[in-house]
C-alpha cells in the first residue's frame, strides 16, 4: 500500500468520481490512476468504487470506510511534514491565508504588516474568495487559515473560532434625505438598495430583517465587496448596506454612514482551521495578531476538544 494510492482514491471522490479530472488535478494519467486503484483494491480484498464498464459510479460501503481512513492517514502524513518543517526550517516556510475581500481590505492590513515584520522568512500568500470557496480551500489544504463571516461554521470538517462581532451600516450620499430622519426598515424599502451578493458578509441577516416585516427591498445591484458598493452609491444609484468594518471616513468622502445595528442581527467573523491539522509556530502567531483573545492555549484547547472553546 502506498500513500500515492490513497491520494488517488481520495481525489477521485473529491472530483465526483471523475477519474480524468482526478488525474488532471494530480498531474498524472487516467490509466495510471485506474491501475493503482485496482492494485489497492486487490491488496485490501475489497471493492472501493462501484463501476459501470470503466466508469466509477459510486462508493461501496467498505469503500466509504477505506476513504475515511485514507483521508486521516493523508492528513497525518501532511502533519508529519509540517511538524518536521516547523522544527528544522526555523522561521521560514509558507503560510496561505484565505479571506473575503472585506477582511483582506479592512481587517487584515495591519496584521499582515506586523506578521511580515515578525517573520520575514515566511512567505505569506493571501487568497480572496467567497466564504464557500474559503471553506473548500481550507478543507483541501490549499489554505492554512480561513477568515469569513458566512458558511465556515456549516462545515463539520472545520474547526471554527469566533473572532469578533460586527454590524451593518447604511451608506448614502452626504446630501441624501434619509440622513435627516430616524433609520428604519420601512424607510429603506422606499429606496433602491445596493448590497452584498447572497453568499457574502451577513447578507442572510439582511434578508431575514426584511422578511420579518413582510417587505421586499428594492435591491438594484449586488456586489462581492464593499468598495464596489460604495462606488455605485457615490454615483447615486442607491443606498448601500455594508459591513461597518468597511467604513473609512478618510477615503469615503462624499458619503455618510448610518448605524444599522438596530435593524439587522449582528454577525460574527470566524477563523477556520482544518480539523486535525498541525499548526506551526507562525500559524499561531498570525492567529493571535488577528485575534488577540485567540492565544495559542485557547486554540490548542479548541483543537483538542474538537469544538469551540472560546465564546464571544
Amino acid at each position: 500500500m502506498k500513500l500515492q494510492q490513497l491520494r488517488y482514491i481520495v481525489e477521485i471522490r473529491r472530483q465526483g468520481l471523475n477519474v480524468s479530472e482526478a488525474a488532471e488535478s494530480l498531474y498524472t494519467s487516467q490509466p495510471g490512476i485506474s491501475k493503482q486503484v485496482k492494485l489497492l483494491e486487490d491488496e485490501l480484498g475489497i471493492t472501493i468504487f462501484e463501476r459501470s464498464g470503466k466508469r466509477f459510479t459510486g462508493v461501496t460501503e467498505p469503500g466509504r470506510t477505506v476513504l475515511t481512513i485514507a483521508e486521516r492517514i493523508l492528513a497525518e502524513a501532511e502533519n508529519l511534514k509540517r511538524a518536521c518543517a516547523d522544527f528544522s526550517a526555523g522561521d521560514s516556510g509558507r503560510l496561505v491565508l484565505a479571506a473575503t475581500h472585506t477582511q483582506a481590505r479592512y481587517a487584515l492590513p495591519v496584521v499582515v504588516r506586523d506578521f511580515i515584520a515578525r517573520h520575514p522568512g515566511v512567505k505569506l500568500e493571501m487568497h480572496q474568495g467567497s466564504p464557500t470557496q474559503i471553506a473548500e480551500w481550507v478543507l483541501a489544504g490549499d489554505a492554512d487559515i480561513g477568515i469569513a463571516t458566512e458558511a465556515l461554521d456549516q462545515y463539520p470538517q472545520l474547526i471554527t473560532l469566533p473572532v469578533r462581532q460586527w454590524s451593518h451600516c447604511v451608506i448614502a450620499p452626504s446630501a441624501h434625505p434619509i440622513l435627516q430622519q430616524p433609520l428604519s426598515l420601512q424607510e429603506l424599502v422606499k429606496w433602491p438598495l445596493i448590497t452584498y451578493d447572497t453568499a457574502f458578509a451577513g447578507r442572510s441577516r439582511i434578508n431575514r430583517a426584511f422578511e420579518r416585516i413582510d417587505a421586499t427591498p428594492n435591491i438594484v445591484l449586488t456586489a462581492l465587496d464593499a468598495d464596489v458598493i460604495k462606488t455605485y452609491v457615490g454615483l447615486g444609484l442607491g443606498l448601500g448596506i455594508i459591513s461597518a468594518l468597511a467604513v473609512d471616513e478618510q477615503r469615503d468622502s462624499g458619503l455618510a454612514a448610518l448605524d444599522a445595528s438596530h435593524l439587522f442581527e449582528s454577525n460574527i467573523t470566524r477563523l477556520a482551521l482544518r480539523r486535525g491539522t498541525y499548526l506551526r509556530r507562525h500559524d499561531y502567531d498570525l492567529i493571535e495578531l488577528f485575534a488577540p483573545h485567540l492565544t495559542r492555549r485557547v486554540v490548542e484547547l479548541t483543537l483538542q476538544g474538537g469544538g469551540e472553546a472560546y465564546q464571544l
